[in-house]
């Protein structure tokens, strides 16, 4: 067994047993220190005697020994005790089944964390955190707030929960409402995670193809609700389009270039149906805006067409009416460059001047393509360092240097 072997165990299985043990033990620090041993006797034993056949059962099983030898130290046991043992299988001996469905079993879970006594501001994070195992400088960097910030709100979050004896349990249909907000942002940012990484090589690619499940699941189980619907529609209009997003040398292709012919046309039939569904509740949601941004991409049918900015453009404008939010004036910016010309679009991207934004990748990049356009080479170059500076993804990293290079070699021949 090879120490990648055990990485990829962790990265497989690692958010599901962590999840597994808190519900089995209530206790969230409990279970990722648990873990943590289990990882570190699993990287000192696997490479001298081989891996288990079942390396995921192993660290669990592994971690809930060394969680109740840790009751036992601190001679709290009872205190923490876990249910009695039922004739049916626990909901954590599920949650480590294979044969079960994980995306019922991962929705499940985001329901449970997504618990409201846990701050607003903390429930996804925390549920992004535990359920999805993402780190913490991402979930930061998916709201646009520092790592301390964050690492204090999961804090806070973990001794309320403690406080509070907050149940891990899934919730009735009756306490599904108070929680949906929360458990939509746990999916839309676990999804924005997979859908920046264009050719589908990161640590988080596989939620791109579970996400189509557990928004169907979520559809189903909230038929009248738009905002589950538009969701679900969005994630399939933006899979819809994964064929063309990459161009022949492997670097992201972006929306504007992709080829039309190339989209999964059937995946966009069925994100039109659930669409619909959500537009015919007549209520108003900025997710069945954002879906609307997204179908009216996907209404394209050829290269032929022009891209339709003046829409697109309208329907940020449309989103802003929900409230403001910086990063729906950042991807204003790009249909305004288009619409209103570059200096318009670089006046408003200016003022947004937030410090959140210097850890925001899209900031950087939309910075440079305005920049580039503009002819303000030196800054476009810089603006491209920035960018390439924060880790992109192997597409993203290798469009932003080939358009970094670009603009050198434009430099070098202007000198001669």
């Amino acid at each position: 067994m090879t120490p990648s072997a055990l990485e990829s165990a962790v990265r497989a299985a690692g958010a599901r047993i962590v999840a597994a043990l808190a519900a089995r033990f209530r206790n969230l620090d409990l279970a990722e220190e648990a873990f943590a041993d289990a990882c570190a006797r699993a990287a000192r034993d696997w490479p001298q005697g081989g891996a288990p056949d079942n390396p995921a059962g192993w660290l669990y099983r592994t971690a809930e020994r060394r969680a109740f030898d840790a009751l036992r130290a601190r001679k709290t046991r009872e205190r923490f005790a876990p249910d009695a043992p039922e004739p049916a299988p626990s909901a954590e001996d599920l949650l480590m089944d294979d044969n079960v469905l994980i995306p019922d079993e991962r929705l499940r879970l985001i329901f449970v964390c997504c618990h409201p006594a846990v701050a607003v501001e903390a429930r996804a994070a925390l549920t992004l955190r535990l359920v999805c195992g993402l780190s913490t400088i991402e979930i930061a960097r998916a709201f646009l707030i520092t790592e301390a910030a964050l690492s204090q709100r999961l804090v806070r979050a973990k001794r309320k929960i403690a406080q509070a004896g907050v149940p891990f349990e899934v919730p009735g249909p009756d306490a599904w409402a108070e929680r949906l907000d929360a458990v939509l942002t746990t999916l839309e940012v676990a999804y924005a995670k997979a859908h920046e990484d264009a050719a589908g090589a990161g640590a988080h690619a596989g939620y791109a193809e579970e996400m189509l499940g557990l928004t169907r699941v979520l559809a189903d189980l909230l038929p009248t609700e738009p905002e589950p619907l538009a969701f679900a529609a969005l994630v399939r209009y933006a899979e819809a389009r994964r064929p063309a997003r990459l161009d022949a040398r492997g670097a992201m292709n972006p929306l504007s270039d992709q080829d039309p012919a190339l989209w999964r046309r059937p995946l966009i039939a069925e994100a039109d149906a659930l669409f619909d569904r959500a537009l015919a509740t007549k209520a108003p949601a900025p997710r069945v805006t954002q879906a609307a941004i997204h179908r009216a991409w996907c209404a394209r049918q050829s290269l032929a067409e022009p891209p339709p900015w003046r829409r697109i453009l309208a329907l940020y404008d449309e989103l802003l009416s929900h409230g403001d939010d910086i990063v729906v004036r950042l991807n204003r910016a790009v249909a305004l460059a288009e619409v209103e010309g570059v200096a318009a679009a670089l006046a408003e991207v200016d003022a947004l001047n937030s410090p959140a934004l210097q850890q925001f990748l899209p900031y950087h990049a939309l910075r440079a393509d305005l920049f580039r356009r503009a002819g303000r080479t030196l800054d476009a170059c810089a603006a491209y360092e920035a960018a390439l500076a924060l880790g992109p993804a192997l597409a993203e990293r290798a469009w932003l240097q080939a358009r970094r290079d670009a603009l050198g070699q434009s430099g070098r021949e202007n000198e001669t």
